[in-house]
């Protein structure tokens, strides 16, 4: 049986805040605190396949990211209940 997360690739650019990016690697981490050996791809990848294919949600979902104010993931981004995790891809640069 086929899986879908072995299909072809296809290369993504996202281009988003650093808070948002920090986040990511939050999320990588909670899935490493739960046994998960795991990547930045799969977790969006994942996200992604659980999102509802309903207009309004996703025009409520879009409303609720446009209106966060500037520090609303600070707190997920001091986790020390969280392991560390090391990236296996290419470093990202931070400008």
């Amino acid at each position: 049986m086929e899986l879908l997360w072995q299909r072809p690739r296809r290369k993504t650019l996202v281009d988003w805040p650093e808070d948002v990016d920090a986040r990511l690697d939050v999320l990588v981490r909670a899935a490493a605190a739960a046994g998960e050996q795991t990547s930045r791809s799969q977790i969006l990848a994942a996200l992604v396949t659980a999102a509802e294919v309903r207009p309004t949600l996703i025009a409520q979902l879009l409303h609720s990211y446009r209106q966060m104010p500037a520090d609303a993931l600070d707190a997920d981004n001091s986790r020390d209940d969280l392991p560390s995790v090391r990236s296996s891809g290419r470093t990202r640069s931070r400008e």
